[in-house]
């Protein structure tokens, strides 16, 4: 949006129908944008937040907009970076990432924004309702891997050290970058960030991550471009600025292929439901992408010889 002064808003809001049990919960995003910019970490600024839903047809907030890039696609990474700035962009997110996680969230009043502990377990319940309500929504049937693998990583969960702050779903497409790619000027997309175990957002960002000439578990990535860092530089990285350890990421990149399964899972629902609008998007690939993503995860957990 576009006042008359020309100063430049977002307004957010949730898909008009099809909603699956808690998402798009807009006072919750904007209490964690509110809490988060403040705390040192790159948020979009929160300007104000609407519950009725007389005004917008459902609840929403508005946030400042933040220029920058956005990169999407290969084909945006080469235009919009050159292969150092590439690099320099892939340690300013693994850096914010570690930012994220470094924030004290009773300290900035998110204490309350969920149960510390359990959290793999959570998510693990969470997804796995979530995928068989969208599964069932379009008439689907449940895929073996993705069952097998919820009973697998329901019955391997690493031991959860301190809890952190969980974005959740954080990716270089999901920030606004510096155009010299030295920072990450703004973290988009807090909708299902939580307390719990942050290794999940490096295994996560892992996933996010295929390198030249791999395939991409979105069908499109920025990292495909040469020039970006690694995601063996990535997570040394990460380990080296947290002091974490990442003896145990395989299992975090499993569980993180098993959640994105189950994501594209209500995408879909979404589509087939005609909750996306008529925007041409053509949705006949999810299917395939779902049971290669369940492989993946089988494959990461060493329990499939398929990569």
């Amino acid at each position: 949006m576009t006042d008359a002064a020309g100063n430049r808003y977002v307004l957010r809001r949730p898909p008009t129908s099809h909603l699956l049990p808690t998402a798009h919960d807009m006072g919750r995003e904007h209490k964690i944008i509110s809490a988060m910019g403040p705390a040192g970490v790159p948020a979009p600024p929160a300007m104000g937040l609407c519950t009725d839903d007389s005004v917008n047809g459902a609840p929403f907030y508005v946030m400042g907009f933040v220029d920058g890039v956005i990169a999407r696609t290969e084909e945006d990474a080469e235009a919009s970076f050159d292969l150092e700035a590439r690099h320099r962009a892939g340690l300013a997110l693994i850096d914010t990432l570690a930012q994220i996680h470094s924030v004290d969230p009773d300290a900035v009043g998110l204490g309350d924004l969920g149960r510390k502990e359990g959290y793999i377990a959570r998510q693990l319940r969470r997804w796995y309702a979530n995928y068989q309500a969208a599964n069932d929504a379009r008439g689907g049937s449940i895929l073996g891997d993705v069952e097998d693998m919820h009973d697998f990583l329901l019955a391997h969960i690493p031991e959860q050290g301190p809890a952190s702050v969980v974005h959740g779903d954080y990716r270089l497409d999901n920030c606004i970058l510096a155009p010299d790619g030295s920072s990450v000027r703004a973290v988009l997309d807090w909708e299902i960030c939580t307390l719990g175990d942050p290794l999940a957002d490096v295994g996560q960002l892992v996933v996010y991550w295929p390198e030249p000439g791999e395939r991409s578990a979105l069908g499109h990535a920025p990292t495909i471009a040469p020039g970006f860092p690694t995601r063996a530089e990535l997570t040394a990285r990460y380990a080296a600025t947290t002091g974490r350890d990442l003896g145990q990421i395989g299992f975090y990149v499993a569980f993180a292929y098993w959640k994105l399964a189950c994501i594209l899972e209500g995408v879909y629902s979404r589509y087939v439901g005609g909750a996306m609008g008529d925007d041409g998007f053509d949705s006949s690939s999810y299917p395939d992408t779902i049971a290669w993503l369940a492989e993946q995860s089988k494959a990461a957990a060493g329990l499939s010889e398929d990569r």
